[in-house]
């Protein structure tokens, strides 16, 4: 999809491949991969490659759902970042997988490792480190995860900085689940509502987004040029393929 792989895989089914990851002792990349981050890519050849170079990639958000669909390549469903990490937090308790919230504000991961272990009985959360931290402190955050040993870290960064995070830091934390999660620890803290229901089984989450942070509206004009870019790329592509068999 405009370059970048994207993994056909239901929500449960990416739970089981991380799963089997884990089981086999192997590291894991995961990238939640949205419009506004493919968009990025087109132009940065060093995100590109950092998604090439995941493990699994899931189809976050109804555009990249679209999008897919265009390139003759349809996906199941979509799979966001907050699904997938909830998800695997659900499982982790049974799974005993060691946790590590690493991002977003001071005090943000503390409340969300809080709210996680009311929410999920048994879940082992072993570490939290904001997101604020410079270049130079961050052989000490490194430090601090390997010590607390965790199966599964979830980096909300930001993108693309998370994912530039993960990339230059993956092989220092050796065999562990990493994954972007964006602004799920800000939703899971309480300190940022999720959008309504309503809104999400009716494919505009983007749009309850929008209502509840209408800081966002910068980031959401990234969706018409995607819109563009994967139909001059796609459409044209099935009016020729079509003209040819006629």
């Amino acid at each position: 999809m405009l370059g970048a792989p994207v993994d056909r895989l239901e929500l449960d089914q990416f739970v089981e491949a991380i799963s089997q990851k884990l089981k086999e002792d192997k590291a894991c990349f995961v990238v939640t991969l949205n419009p506004e981050m493919l968009c990025c890519a087109q132009g940065q050849c060093d995100l590109m490659d950092i998604i090439k170079s995941a493990d699994l990639v899931t189809p976050d958000g109804v555009g990249i759902v679209w999008a897919c669909k265009m390139a003759g390549q349809p996906v199941s469903e979509r799979v966001t970042g907050i699904d997938l990490m909830m998800k695997l937090l659900e499982h982790s308790g049974a799974s005993g997988w060691r946790v590590f919230f690493l991002g977003s504000a001071p005090g943000v991961p503390e409340a969300a490792a809080k709210r996680a272990e009311a929410m999920f009985p048994g879940i082992n959360i072993v570490g939290t480190q904001h997101g604020y931290f410079t270049e130079q402190e961050n052989q000490d955050v490194l430090t601090k995860i390997a010590q607390a040993s965790p199966d599964l870290v979830f980096v909300a960064l930001g993108s693309p900085r998370q994912e530039r995070w993960i990339d230059q830091n993956r092989e220092q934390l050796g065999k562990v689940m990493l994954m972007g999660v964006g602004g799920s620890l800000d939703v899971l803290s309480g300190v940022v509502q999720r959008s309504p229901r309503w809104f999400n089984e009716r494919n505009l989450e983007w749009l309850g987004r929008l209502l509840c942070q209408p800081s966002r509206w910068k980031r959401m004009l990234v969706l018409p040029k995607f819109v563009v870019m994967v139909y001059l790329k796609h459409r044209f592509r099935l009016c020729k393929k079509s003209k040819g068999k006629v």
